[in-house]
């Protein structure tokens, strides 16, 4: 049987059984038992299928669910293949469950990458006294998951990566509650695409439908500029031709049979040629989601703007969303090279090319380079500090402010909707009551970077709360080592971060906020919006996790308790107030 990619859900649960050799789950009312292994004091359970095969005349067809048979017996002992890439007894029950939907720009990754292991993060949460259910997923990727065309928009087929996630929260509404979940409180969260991914459910199918889930983390990304733009319909172009299905065009019918009669080995191979001769382009996420109509009825910007949320059901459990980045977002991505002003330009320039050049011009006025500093070292310019930041805030930081503002408002709308609701005798969903953000301003991957690139000052880069909220150090034992060879261990400020880092998550999981005045968490980590009042003049607070400043900061002002300025300086509201225009959202795409 052909798979163009295998869809598994991994469970962790507390602690095995005393005296318990092989820990099982039995669906009692269809009589299926899972079965699964112990691994670090954790129940596992591996490979579990939720959809049903998607190779062949499924490709790129919309996910069929999977109905296993009366009395079958589940091994769920290994992880089921990722999509083709380049590359007991449960303590207690009705636990909060917490869906990581993996990153990797919809290109690569798999729910079985060393660094995401939930382990640690399971154990913070059960010595917090606030255990979580950890379930992780596989879904399609690249051309297998994101193909566009208007044949397959006309069958409903678009978007099929982000409908295999949707029916992987499904799978877990329907039967989370066998392995001692609660369907009731799901939190989905993850970086990167995994951040965009979560954001693309927070606005599916125009807030038309119920949610499968009731909580969101939207970690380095929740939109992505390009989504209304070509990168991917002309990703596909190059695929079918170099694939030799193109002879009817882009858009027949006959075309998406041409793919579909293909081995996978063989689009696969179409699909890494083409995106190697095109890495450069929107620094290589080209398979992007699709406004299709149907899982995306609009472009993600006018839903937002039109606060066209996916519900979250009301219940006596809040329904709650954050929003981060970190500090250093998207240096990595940077070319190394800028040196001077017209480096920069060239840059960003290239970056969104759909930008109107007046628009970049004015955009560079926004941000002096004497803001900004070399590394000590002067392997990195200052004119690259600052064609970083600008590109952090174009893609990481503005979009995100937008969004969790205007979902902040939706909040207030809708619970002024249920209040009056209730007096007159009925019941109105609302959007989540409490948005928070962060910037993640702390890592353990410098020295790492400084070894790899034999340059310094790289910051908190993408991917730096990783290690801390999922409470796995451990993956990098033996890599992260310094310019000279030498192996850096984290030190005590980072093993302290990662306890109330990763016991904020899982709290956030269980009450719909990463704080409690009672547990090891981040201390004073309070809504953003606190105010009533709509638009960018209202106060917004971000809260500093990790470095010198850490704390509750206000954008215009300083952290509340340490009287750090470190926000302010950033110019937050008024570079994103510029950024988050509509001609410039036009003008980015999204």
């Amino acid at each position: 049987m052909s798979l163009d990619c295998f869809l598994a859900v991994l469970l962790c649960l507390l602690c095995a059984r005393p005296g318990v050799a092989i820990p099982r789950v039995i669906d009692t009312k269809r009589s299926i038992t899972y079965l699964g292994l112990e691994h670090n004091d954790i129940e596992l359970f591996l490979g579990i299928p939720y959809g049903q095969d998607t190779g062949g005349a499924h490709r790129f067809r919309p996910p069929r669910a999977v109905s296993p048979s009366f009395g079958r017996t589940i091994d769920a002992t290994t992880y089921g293949p990722a999509c083709p890439q380049q590359l007991g007894i449960i303590a207690g029950s009705g636990l909060p469950v917490m869906i990581y939907i993996h990153g990797g720009g919809f290109w690569g990754g798999s729910n079985e990458e060393p660094v995401f292991a939930p382990d640690g993060l399971v154990r913070e949460s059960v010595r917090n006294g606030m255990p979580v259910l950890h379930v992780a997923m596989n879904y399609r990727l690249g051309l297998f998951g994101f193909a566009q065309s208007e044949a397959l928009r006309s069958e409903g087929s678009e978007n099929a990566g982000l409908r295999d996630q949707r029916l992987a929260l499904k799978w877990v509404q329907n039967n989370i509650k066998y392995f001692g979940g609660d369907p009731g409180r799901v939190t989905i969260f993850e970086t990167s695409s995994g951040g965009l991914s979560v954001g693309m459910h927070m606005m599916a199918y125009g807030g038309s439908k119920p949610a499968p889930f009731q909580r969101a983390i939207c970690q380095s990304q929740a939109l992505e500029p390009g989504i209304t733009r070509s990168f991917t319909i002309d990703a596909m172009q190059r695929v079918v031709e170099y694939a030799g299905c193109g002879t009817a065009g882009l858009h027949a019918p006959t075309t998406v049979s041409c793919l579909r009669g293909l081995d996978m080995e063989t689009l696969l191979n179409a699909s890494i040629a083409t995106y190697r001769g095109d890495i450069v382009s929107n620094i290589g996420d080209i398979w992007l989601p699709s406004v299709d109509g149907d899982f995306l009825p609009e472009a993600p910007s006018t839903l937002i703007r039109q606060g066209r949320f996916a519900i979250m059901p009301a219940a006596e459990n809040i329904a709650a969303a954050m929003f981060g980045w970190c500090e250093n977002d998207v240096t990595l991505f940077t070319d190394i090279h800028i040196k001077s002003a017209n480096d920069t330009e060239a840059f960003l320039t290239s970056y969104v090319s759909g930008v109107l050049p007046e628009k970049i011009k004015e955009l560079l006025t926004l941000y002096p380079v004497s803001e900004f500093t070399a590394a000590a070292t002067q392997t990195l310019s200052a004119e690259f500090f600052r064609a970083a930041r600008i590109f952090r805030d174009i893609v990481m930081v503005c979009p995100t402010l937008w969004y969790a503002e205007r979902l902040a408002q939706a909040a207030t709308a809708g619970r002024g909707a249920e209040c009056a609701g209730r007096q007159g005798a009925r019941r109105v969903e609302t959007a989540p009551a409490s948005v928070y953000l962060y910037d993640w301003n702390q890592t353990i991957l410098e020295p790492l970077l400084e070894g790899w690139t034999g340059r310094f000052g790289w910051g908190s880069v993408p991917t730096s709360e990783i290690g801390y909220i999922f409470a796995n150090f451990s993956s990098y034992d033996d890599v992260v080592i310094d310019s000279r060879g030498d192996l850096v261990p984290p030190g005590a400020t980072d093993y302290a971060l990662q306890v109330r880092g990763s016991r904020s998550w899982s709290t956030f999981a269980s009450t719909g906020s990463p704080w409690m005045r009672e547990k090891h968490t981040f201390k004073g980590f309070k809504p953003a919006f606190p105010e009533v009042n709509s638009g960018m003049n209202r106060r917004i607070s971000i809260f500093v996790a990790g470095g010198p400043h850490q704390g509750l900061t206000v954008v215009d002002g300083h952290n509340i308790r340490a009287k750090s300025t470190a926000l302010k300086e950033q110019k937050l509201r008024e570079r994103c107030m510029f950024l988050n225009s509509p001609e410039m959202i036009e003008q980015v795409g999204y």
